[in-house]
């Protein structure tokens, strides 16, 4: 899925949306990538003459991956963070490079979907974590 099929599922709208492309594998497995260009709103003084992607991003990258897990199987419903457990950031991402996220859904209760994730560059593992969502239906 390019910008624009992200757009057809997803409410993020730009600057929110954070991911180039995704990627159904099979049903709860998706892959999601982008390439940081260097000139995106949140590496402005984050760091100066050393940019790095802050692991806040990471995570709402890591959080729309997932999403489109639950929303490919048809939901029209807006997906909410509910939680993060077993956090860890374990590389940095820099201007120039391509990120890959690595989601499977693990478990859900309707309206909650649960998910592990990792995200890399190359093959170094960058982010991972266990995440929550909320679906709550678009009024």
């Amino acid at each position: 899925m390019n910008r624009l099929e992200l757009k057809e599922l997803m409410p993020h709208r730009e600057p929110m949306l954070l991911i180039d492309e995704a990627t159904v594998l099979s049903e709860g497995h998706t892959e999601g990538y982008t390439t940081i260009q260097g000139d995106e709103w949140f590496l402005q003084g984050h760091f100066p003459g050393n940019p790095i992607v802050p692991g806040v991003i990471l995570c709402e990258m890591v959080a729309q991956t997932c999403c489109i897990s639950v929303l490919e199987k048809g939901n029209t419903a807006i997906p909410y963070f509910a939680g993060m457990n077993k956090l860890r950031f374990r590389g940095v991402v820099r201007p120039g490079d391509t990120i890959r996220f690595d989601c499977h859904l693990t478990s859900s209760r309707p309206p909650f979907y649960f998910a592990k994730a990792k995200g890399y560059v190359n093959e170094t593992e960058c982010i991972s974590g266990e995440f929550s969502f909320a679906l709550k239906e678009r009024s």
